[in-house]
């Protein structure tokens, strides 16, 4: 049996920016919370939250010995007690270290976030960044939709990438648009990214050169089990059904009358490869290598899609 974290908040004490850190990392081990919304640890998470408290850049180096680094910059008692409250509300709420400090990245680039929308993590992001599908657009891709946009990241990251095409940011949730709208506004892509509300493909006839889809595509035995920080987030943003295709089955039936000739879909499905091979046993797919590997993320072509 393993052991269960202990219920007592831990403390956080030090009096320099790297014994802040080390103190951080083991408190939110020992408390056992989980990462996953921007960090993958305990360490870079300590850190991004003791350089966030304390207003300094986030990619401050700390793993220098030298007496002249951050590591060993001295912090002042206020300080200490500011970056203290910080991991114990990280701790006690088991909130999204993102949803603490309203701000998350995605390929280097800051975006507003808060509890109205999911916490932006899509591999999507990866793969505009490195070109993993460029060789299926080309000078017939002018209108792209960011389906399920929730904060407006990957609507922000494909117009950034992308300088000659309009963008759609689309979500059925108004909460998830109000905050997709700071996100624009923020990059100030006013006149490139139009944010609409529509559930699914309903309200969006395109046609569409190129759709990016991160759905909702949890399967119901992992909603049960997912951790704490994870219920932190809009259910809407997460549940797919049984088998976390339920939406994913009415997006590749309404996709093809939205797309343009040339059109493909880039469609996320996280660790739900096996119901998706299951759902659709026959559908032609591509799939696009990302860090997490190849089976995350799929392409599908607007031709594959009229024979499903």
């Amino acid at each position: 049996m393993s052991a269960q974290p202990s219920t007592a908040l831990p403390t956080v004490a030090g009096d320099t920016i790297g014994a802040l850190v080390a103190s951080g990392a083991q408190s939110l081990q020992a408390a056992g919370v989980s990462f996953g919304h921007g960090t993958t640890n305990a360490q870079d998470e300590a850190t991004w939250l003791v350089l966030w408290r304390l207003g300094l850049p986030l990619d401050t180096p700390l793993d220098s010995d030298a007496p002249d680094t951050a590591q060993h910059q001295a912090v002042t008692p206020q300080q200490q007690a500011q970056v203290a409250a910080l991991f114990a509300e990280r701790i006690r709420s088991r909130k999204p270290a993102a949803y603490l400090t309203q701000e998350a990245w995605l390929q280097g680039v800051s975006f507003y976030i808060d509890e109205r929308a999911i916490v932006p993590r899509s591999f999507i992001a990866e793969l505009i960044a490195n070109g993993g599908f460029d060789d299926w657009l080309g000078e017939h891709t002018h209108a792209v939709l960011d389906l399920c946009t929730g904060n407006g990241s990957l609507a922000v990251l494909a117009a950034m990438a992308w300088p000659d095409i309009t963008v759609t940011g689309a979500d059925i949730s108004p909460d998830a648009l109000a905050v997709a709208q700071i996100n624009v506004e923020r990059h100030s892509l006013q006149e490139r990214i139009t944010l609409q509300l529509s559930d699914g493909l309903a309200q969006l006839p395109g046609p569409w050169d190129l759709i990016l889809c991160n759905p909702p595509y949890v399967n119901s035995k992992s909603m049960a089990d997912l951790p704490e920080e994870y219920r932190a987030e809009p259910v809407l943003a997460l549940a797919g059904g049984e088998d976390g295709m339920d939406f994913i089955r009415q997006l590749l039936r309404d996709a093809p009358s939205r797309m343009s000739e040339n059109a493909v879909l880039v469609l996320e499905i996280g660790n739900e490869h096996a119901f998706f091979e299951a759902a659709f046993p026959q559908l032609p797919v591509f799939w696009l290598e990302t860090s997490a590997g190849e089976d995350q993320v799929l392409l599908l072509t607007r031709r594959a899609l009229l024979n499903l």
